[in-house]
């Protein structure tokens, strides 16, 4: 073909999707008619599920050009959930830009372990690094009970993040702040049940073998941890968010492959920790860290709940 999608052809929406199918298939797209079929839902306005009622209909020259630009972008490597300002996470839709970490289907898992780790009482709950809002947003709506603070070191993630907990009914019960790790709160009185994070944990020696979308695209400084291993920053957010906790709190951090043995034993050298436990993720690999800490005797402002002291007696490092 002479051009992409040349203008003076007929195009029905089945050739287009054949035509881009294979066009990103030959730039090497990990998922060519997938990414196909999601940019021209996008650029038509309808869901995708649409298109395969529309097969035979024919692209009017505006929808055409308009489709040929998103083409271009991909084409690029730029990653299909920021061309269309989308990703869903959790089963809800979130708005998503350059400026947060586009969220994964991995960090689920850290929702349904924060969830399990605590029943409907209310508790105090911080997301650290929040990005998009997809962790603090998913538990707001899950737990209306819970009181969640949310922070991000970047003001533009921060916005992005309290849009979403707009478009989602929960704004009025999540707290927003700017703060580098947890650097903004004080741990007297320990103010917090519960800590979720997904720090940056990609290791120097990692990020030239990043897809290109990734490295291109997303935020480097949600991405990078510091370090050939990536461990510096989460190493850092231990030491810094575990006062935060109260007794009985849980902590929860999601980690890269392979360095759940030094953050584990990371873990373990803290004071007032109960125990240390590395949960898989649903493809079985080592994906998070749960740290809980200790009633240790000391005084509590406010009971935490049972459940939150479900843990065997000393650390130890569990699949």
């Amino acid at each position: 073909m002479g051009g992409l999608l040349a203008m003076e052809d007929i195009w029905t929406i089945l050739k287009v999707l054949q035509w881009t199918t294979d066009y990103f298939r030959r730039k090497g797209l990990e998922q060519p008619r997938s990414d196909a079929e999601v940019l021209l839902a996008h650029a038509l306005g309808v869901r995708r599920v649409d298109l395969y009622l529309r097969y035979d209909q024919p692209l009017r020259p505006d929808e055409l050009a308009r489709y040929r630009t998103l083409i271009q972008r991909r084409a690029a490597r730029e990653p299909t959930q920021y061309i269309t300002g989308r990703q869903e996470f959790w089963s809800l839709e979130l708005e998503v830009n350059p400026s947060v970490l586009i969220p994964r289907s991995e960090t689920e898992r850290l929702v349904e372990l924060a969830l399990e780790a605590f029943g409907m009482d209310p508790i105090r709950v911080l997301d650290v690094g929040t990005g998009s809002g997809a962790i603090a947003i998913a538990l707001a709506v899950e737990r209306p009970q819970w009181i969640i603070t949310a922070c991000d070191i970047s003001q533009d993630a921060v916005q992005t993040a309290r849009k979403n907990a707009e478009r989602h009914g929960v704004a009025h019960r999540i707290a927003f702040a700017v703060s580098h790790l947890t650097t903004a709160f004080r741990p007297t009185p320990a103010p917090f049940h519960l800590i979720c994070t997904n720090p940056p944990y990609v290791g120097d020696a990692q990020w030239g073998g990043l897809a290109p979308e990734v490295r291109g695209h997303e935020p480097e400084q949600a991405l990078r941890g510091g370090g050939p291993y990536g461990t510096v920053l989460p190493r850092k957010f231990l030491q810094q968010a575990f006062p935060l906790l109260r007794p009985g709190g849980v902590l929860l951090m999601e980690f890269g492959i392979g360095q759940e043995q030094v953050l584990a034993r990371a873990a373990q050298t803290i004071p007032g920790v109960h125990t240390v436990a590395v949960v898989h993720d649903y493809a079985h690999k080592p994906r998070v860290l749960r740290v809980t800490k200790s009633h240790g005797g000391m005084a509590s402002p406010q009971k935490a709940p049972p459940s939150s002291a479900r843990a065997a007696p000393s650390p130890s490092i569990t699949s």
